[in-house]
């Protein structure tokens, strides 16, 4: 069976955005072996979860790498990002323009169950805050890892809105800052 993998960036204080969905307190200048990490778990995966409000910027910004910016720190990483199918689930939109977009409309919880029974490798979630948060509270989530940026924000966009027990699997600091979490939910025993 398919595990869910939630890759997300989160602030000191617990936050995943700001109050607006504003991501500029991100630690941008990632080192190599971090995106070594991220390139590790992306291609464990053939298929990216998203929410509506965030596939725009994504589809957006790897586009522009792969077709614009050969220099990118990213540009190895970029066609990834662009080839792998990426689902956006939304309840308001029938399509939503970019390279291996696909829109569902259905139901989160049933789709997402689907999803894991299929043949492939995992299946990646990459945010918005609503979506994500949804993800959590339905329990799809498999594999948690959070990039803990070395900043506070004071307020913002969480993903979690009740008390969930991890385990914690791994921990790993970068040279920029970054610490990679890798946590699962602590099943009840």
């Amino acid at each position: 069976m398919r595990k869910l993998k939630l890759q997300m960036s989160i602030s000191l204080d617990g936050y995943v955005a700001r109050p607006e969905g504003q991501l500029d307190w991100m630690t941008w200048d990632q080192d190599a072996k971090l995106l070594d990490f991220i390139t590790h778990v992306a291609d464990t995966s053939d298929t990216i979860l998203m929410g509506r409000k965030m596939t725009p910027e994504f589809i957006t910004y790897w586009e522009n790498v792969v077709d614009n910016e050969p220099d990118n720190f990213y540009s190895k990483f970029a066609p990834k990002m662009v080839n792998t199918e990426k689902i956006v689930f939304t309840k308001t939109l029938s399509s939503i323009p970019g390279r291996n977009v696909r829109v569902e409309n259905g139901d989160l919880v049933e789709k997402i169950k689907q999803l894991k029974t299929q043949e492939g490798k995992d299946i990646l979630a990459y945010g918005g805050a609503n979506f994500i948060s949804s993800l959590i509270a339905h329990n799809l989530i498999d594999d948690y890892y959070l990039l803990l940026n070395p900043t506070a924000i004071g307020k913002g966009l969480s993903i979690f809105s009740d008390t969930k027990p991890f385990r914690l699997i791994d921990s790993r600091a970068y040279e920029c800052g970054i610490v990679v979490n890798h946590l699962r939910p602590r099943v009840a025993e």
